[in-house]
């Protein structure tokens, strides 16, 4: 079974400090020792992740994107207290090992965590890799009710219950990536105008509240290399929270591509939309099964989710549109934003989530 989870060389611009990291780390850990090496995990596109060989141990390092002053969207002291909250309830999730606020180490705050091994289903995925339709249906029952379990976990227990304000989240949400929009915007976009006020006039009460991942997609999880339909650990949890559900739900949903979906969208979340997989009204309906939620407004959530992914992308784009970033990954960007305004535009037209283009 071949691993997608490769490191590659760190890219330029984005190196560390090896000579402080290495010292830091010897004093840290115990078990440290020998010459630091580093590589670079290439995909994703927020925080910058980093392979670490010390010795005979292999870490993995997660600090900022350079040049990104979006503090709450990449604290990495938070992420920390996430993963170590999820450690006590025995969540699908890596174990963090250190948390680092000095910024003479590496000239940002960091955390480590152990390297967990495992396939990692990403858009541009490696064709010898065989993904039949009746392995892509189980990956995905497996995602969505993996996604209800993450709804289910008592963050009381796990000691995150002040993660976050679940009441009034709805609104706060709606607001806050308008704002975020506003602040980032390089390019007029008017099917996100329309699909921002929508929202504002839209917004449904908000419901129970759970621990949520926020950034839920198929990129996010490691899959055990003898069963892929097996989840080994749910990756990224630098947007989770406390608050409605059903929003988290409105962010995979917008992840969640089909195969009329416009080409760009295929490029960045692309193996939903492989033959097998459940299309997006589907989902709605296997993660009302599982959880049982009722999700009386699906509307709302996907075109939500729609908007807070374009709005992710557009803030990337600006750093890169700013000279923050060199990663050619980032040029084509802006016409991911676009797809996601044409598809909320879609949905909204249509009154539906799914086959938007039929």
């Amino acid at each position: 079974m071949t691993m997608l989870d490769r490191s590659a060389p760190v890219r330029p611009g984005e190196e560390l400090d090896l000579a402080s990291l290495e010292a830091y780390l010897v004093a840290q850990l115990p078990r440290a020792r020998g010459t630091l090496a580093v590589e670079q995990f290439p995909s994703g596109f927020s925080n910058l992740t980093y392979l670490l060989r010390l010795g005979d141990q292999e870490l993995v390092l997660r600090r900022p994107p350079f040049g990104a002053n979006i503090r709450s969207a990449h604290d990495m002291g938070r992420e920390y207290q996430v993963l170590t909250g999820l450690a006590r309830v025995k969540a699908r999730t890596p174990r963090p090992l250190l948390y680092c606020t000095d910024l003479t180490i590496i000239g940002a705050p960091f955390y480590v965590m152990e390297r967990l091994h495992g396939v990692i289903l990403r858009a541009q995925y490696q064709k010898e890799l065989t993904l039949a339709p009746d392995l892509m249906r189980r990956i995905s029952l497996a995602a969505v009710d993996n996604l209800a379990a993450i709804h289910a976990i008592d963050y009381q227990a796990a000691g995150l219950a002040d993660l976050g304000r679940p009441e009034g989240y709805i609104e706060r949400q709606v607001e806050g990536w308008t704002r975020r929009y506003r602040n980032a915007q390089t390019d007029e976009v008017p099917e996100l105008e329309g699909i921002m006020a929508w929202l504002a006039t839209h917004r449904p009460a908000t419901g129970s509240a759970a621990l949520i991942h926020n950034d839920y997609k198929y990129d996010n999880l490691m899959l055990d290399p003898a069963n892929l339909a097996e989840i080994v650990a749910v990756l990224d949890w630098e947007m989770c929270t406390i608050g409605d559900p059903l929003m988290d739900l409105g962010t995979t949903l917008g992840y969640w591509i089909e195969s009329g979906d416009p080409p760009s969208m295929h490029g960045m979340f692309g193996l939903t939309a492989l033959p097998g997989n459940l299309d997006r009204e589907a989902v709605i309906e296997r993660y009302a099964a599982t959880s049982g939620r009722d999700i009386a407004d699906p509307l709302f959530y996907y075109l939500y989710g729609l908007f807070k992914i374009a709005v992710i992308i557009q803030q990337i784009y600006a750093r890169y549109r700013k000279g923050h970033t060199k990663d050619p990954r980032f040029a084509g960007l802006g016409q991911v934003v676009k797809a996601c305004g044409e598809m909320a535009r879609l949905a909204l037209e249509k009154q539906r989530v799914s086959r938007l283009t039929s």
